[in-house]
């Protein structure tokens, strides 16, 4: 499986021999360029500018909400992060998506504002690799991404929607994350490659250059 990062909460997922999948592909009104970007799948989080411009993807499958997916080799369960009775004003609707190939699973928490429940966690079971929110603004803060990750365990963690050159959203920077991770800011790579047998014991944090 590669991982490639174009910005915000925008990845394209692939695995040999299935269907790629695109995750909250965004638009010029974010200031970041409409990435050019093909896939048989796109899921989104919810229906936000930044979120859910599907129409950049030709021909791809659109998923927009909770439910069970199998498409071309990848296994899809959308999870709705949002129906928290609790603090119900402040949590904005939202799907998590666990997508899972033979190789590893893949979790893009989407625009989650909150800390999911017990519930939610295990309906999105075993995560390898989880794409998490960590500047703020409408997701999670640095603090709430430490929560969730030390919650879920993943073996890899790559951190998404935060401060990039010409991203109009106010978003914190990236270093406030690894500071509240305990961390000093690793080599940035292109990509992500995962396998079952590549994956770490203790949780590894990858940070992604966004593909332009």
């Amino acid at each position: 499986m590669e991982i490639t990062w174009y910005g915000y909460s925008c990845f394209r997922i692939t695995e040999r021999n299935s269907a790629s999948v695109v995750t909250d592909p965004y638009n010029k009104k974010i200031g970041l360029t409409e990435p050019k970007i093909k896939a048989e799948v796109v899921t989104v989080s919810h229906e936000a500018p930044g979120h859910s411009n599907t129409k950049i993807i030709k021909g791809a499958r659109i998923i927009t909400g909770p439910g069970e997916y199998e498409i071309g080799g990848a296994f899809i369960t959308g999870v709705n992060t949002s129906n928290n009775k609790d603090k119900v004003d402040q949590i904005q609707s939202n799907t998590a998506y666990l997508i899972a190939y033979e190789s590893a699973n893949v979790c893009h928490l989407g625009d989650i504002n909150n800390i999911p429940s017990q519930t939610h966690i295990e309906a999105l079971g075993t995560v390898d690799v989880l794409l998490v929110p960590v500047g703020g603004g409408q997701g999670l803060n640095a603090a709430q991404a430490a929560e969730i990750i030390s919650i879920i365990e993943p073996a890899i963690v790559v951190p998404m929607h935060y401060k990039v050159p010409k991203l109009k959203p106010k978003l914190d920077p990236l270093s406030r994350f690894l500071k509240e991770m305990g961390l000093s800011r690793p080599t940035a790579e292109t990509s992500i490659k995962v396998t079952k047998s590549s994956l770490p014991d203790e949780t590894q944090v990858v940070i992604l250059e966004p593909k332009s």
